[in-house]
């Protein structure tokens, strides 16, 4: 009883609070209900009123455009490299013997562009470009001649080679070019124990890139050939290409490949082939018709006009297209043009370029 008195005590106190002030208990309860009354109506009277029809807003976030990786091309071949650094490297040619005890040579597959002419008593060297490419064995390396020195200028080219005529020689010393004479610079070039003089010094990039780069040699300003990219013709019309350049030992012969858009090399009556890289397969062929004489220098040498125009076949994608090549100085680039006279692209790739004499040398296809 007494704890019932005790718990009682509070709530009766509490009554005789509210007894005593029930004007101000009234008051309070009439805000809260106005307040609350207020409260209700501002609800109703601003709430955006719904329907079955209506949907709920969705956001749309558009995701981000994927990034499309910069392609890069080779300058020298049109082909596809793996970055901008490729396309600034310095071209380097290399003069690469071709009479029978040379063969079969190395770093010939993998290059750019090649120029092929008779050196002396029929026998042909190629005038061999490189930029992206970078074999690591290349040769043997022989002389060079003053046509190949024409040829080279266009591209801003360094030049490895052991001596020359006495024209090239004259010229390719007077300070204009990029001469890396293995005369002067024995370390860059060795001979090979397998293979007996003059036909077994050899070069690798390695050791021309670091020549290279000890001159000053760090890229080449150029204009190469408009490039495109190839796709094998339905209706073919050269798929077998026979050049006759001076003799059997030398004329050459191209059988084309659809597959790869290549056309394979022959001479001799046998496949041309890289010792390290197998049959030589460039994606363009051009024969380039020149005037061409033997003169006496320091001994009998082949002379070839470089500058000037003639006719030229140009055999690619299975097609032959005739066009006239122009060049018009000895740093201009030769060009290739249609009788509408616009320069005919060529397709991406190696491209080779034999010198054939107007008299005396021959092409034909079918």
């Amino acid at each position: 009883m007494k704890l019932f008195n005790e718990l009682r005590q509070p709530w009766a106190r509490f009554i005789q609070w509210i007894v005593r002030h029930y004007k101000l208990v009234l008051v309070i309860s009439g805000i809260v209900i106005v307040g609350s009354a207020a409260a209700v109506v501002h609800t109703i009277t601003t709430q955006k009123p719904t329907s079955a029809i209506d949907k709920p807003i969705v956001k749309v976030v558009e995701k981000p455009k994927p990034v499309v990786p910069t392609k890069y091309y080779s300058p020298l071949t049109g082909k596809l490299v793996a970055n901008e650094t490729a396309t600034k490297q310095p071209v380097t040619g290399v003069m690469i013997e071709n009479s029978p005890d040379a063969r079969p040579q190395s770093g010939l597959k993998d290059s750019g562009v090649v120029f092929e002419a008779i050196a002396e008593g029929g026998i042909t060297r190629f005038l061999v470009l490189y930029q992206a490419e970078k074999p690591q064995l290349i040769g043997p390396v022989r002389s060079l001649r003053l046509y190949d020195v024409d040829w080279l200028a266009a591209f801003n080219s360094s030049i490895a080679h052991v001596g020359g005529s006495l024209f090239a020689l004259n010229e390719i010393r007077n300070g204009s070019y990029r001469d890396i004479d293995q005369f002067f610079n024995p370390n860059s070039y060795w001979r090979a124990s397998d293979r007996y003089a003059p036909h077994n010094v050899y070069t690798s990039f390695a050791n021309l890139d670091a020549l290279n780069k000890s001159k000053g040699y760090t890229s080449s300003s150029f204009t190469g050939f408009t490039r495109v990219d190839g796709k094998a013709s339905t209706k073919p019309t050269a798929t077998n290409i026979d050049i006759t350049i001076s003799s059997y030992l030398y004329n050459s012969n191209y059988i084309y490949n659809a597959k790869t858009n290549t056309y394979a090399r022959s001479q001799a009556g046998a496949p041309h082939t890289d010792r390290e890289s197998g049959q030589i397969t460039p994606s363009v062929v051009i024969t380039m018709r020149v005037n061409e004489t033997t003169e006496l220098q320091d001994g009998y040498r082949e002379a070839i006009t470089t500058i000037g125009s003639g006719n030229a076949t140009i055999f690619q994608n299975g097609t032959a297209t005739a066009v006239t090549w122009h060049k018009t100085s000895k740093t201009s680039q030769i060009t290739f043009k249609n009788a509408a006279g616009k320069d005919v692209p060529l397709v991406s790739g190696q491209t080779w370029i034999a010198a054939v004499s107007n008299d005396g040398g021959d092409v034909t296809w079918k």
